[in-house]
């Protein structure tokens, strides 16, 4: 069952010229972020028998890429299950409301777009030059489970990727003093709905890049004057600068985050340190700590989303 999430077929043979070469590496873009989004849906049950899941569609590249590949994996799928698009248009000065629903109607999708002028009651409530994304989240939230209970959705799917989640990982552990992430599958803050992460493998990268492929009208993030130094936008520019300098460090780190080990860290609550007593028995896992600290990098291959062809 598990193989149909999951194609494995062989790319076809083509000739070297320059278009059949951007022909070939395009085919195994598609593949590997189909195999991505397959693997996650697997590793996290993700998508059960009979979901109808609501696709949250913001216009920008990660929601597009988000819904074309899952209406690839509806195809190929061992289970039935039912996807609706819907976008909340917030209001925001300048926001092209005809390009979403023009464009998921060519597609054939069933989609729902729902008006609420969230922008206002931002403006009104947010001092100038504060940020302005906290209140905005909220407002859409509650919204978003409103629509999803109307469309009589069970799941929500959201577009945050790879990089998305790394992110997050350091903005708590710098700015909100825990180690926490961004989990590919939860429960919705009322408890009503399960909320899942399908692109959890996919690195920006590859998303920007079929996003270029597949010729999506983009609609800006900006339209709301969000501010250029937010805390995220600092901590995305630190990651690709690492990666820049250290190829394959994103890779490591989430990794790391795939492999937790409560007994080295700090948090009593996660691990019973009080009970924690001399038993005489070598322990492989135990501390080292008269040892050189030894940072061998993992294999690339222990992360699932890496398990493909690299371009």
């Amino acid at each position: 069952m598990s193989a149909v999430w999951i194609d494995e077929e062989v790319t076809p043979v083509v000739k070297d010229s320059k278009e059949a070469k951007i022909e070939r590496e395009t085919h195994k873009l598609e593949k590997r972020l189909c195999r991505q989004v397959g693997q996650a849906i697997m590793d996290f049950n993700m998508i059960e028998e009979g979901d109808r899941i609501m696709v949250c569609m913001s216009g920008g590249k990660d929601s597009y890429g988000m819904l074309d590949i899952l209406l690839k994996m509806q195809q190929r799928a061992p289970i039935n299950f039912e996807i609706v698009a819907v976008n909340l248009d917030q209001k925001q000065p300048g926001f092209p409301d005809h390009i979403l629903p023009e464009y998921l109607k060519n597609l054939g999708v069933e989609y729902h777009i729902e008006t609420q002028d969230t922008y206002s009651i931002v403006k009104r409530n947010i001092p100038e030059g504060k940020t302005m994304c906290s209140l905005c989240s909220r407002l859409r939230r509650g919204i978003l489970y409103s629509v999803a209970r109307k469309l009589k959705c069970n799941k929500l799917a959201l577009g945050h990727h790879r990089d998305d989640m790394l992110q997050t990982f350091f903005l708590n552990m710098f700015f909100g003093g825990k180690l926490k992430g961004m989990p590919p599958k939860l429960t919705s803050d009322n408890g009503e709905f399960v909320v899942i992460r399908p692109l959890a493998y996919v690195a920006e990268k590859d998303l920007i890049r079929w996003a270029t492929h597949r010729q999506y009208p983009i609609i800006p993030c900006t339209l709301c004057g969000s501010q250029q130094n937010l805390q995220r936008v600092q901590i995305g520019n630190m990651l690709r600068e690492w990666e820049k300098q250290y190829p394959g460090r994103a890779e490591t780190m989430f990794t790391a985050l795939q492999n937790v080990v409560p007994s080295h860290l700090m948090d009593h609550q996660q691990h019973d340190f009080k009970n924690v007593r001399a038993t005489g028995v070598e322990d492989a896992d135990g501390d080292k700590a008269f040892d050189a600290e030894d940072f061998t990098p993992p294999a690339l291959t222990g992360l699932p989303g890496l398990q493909v062809v690299t371009l």
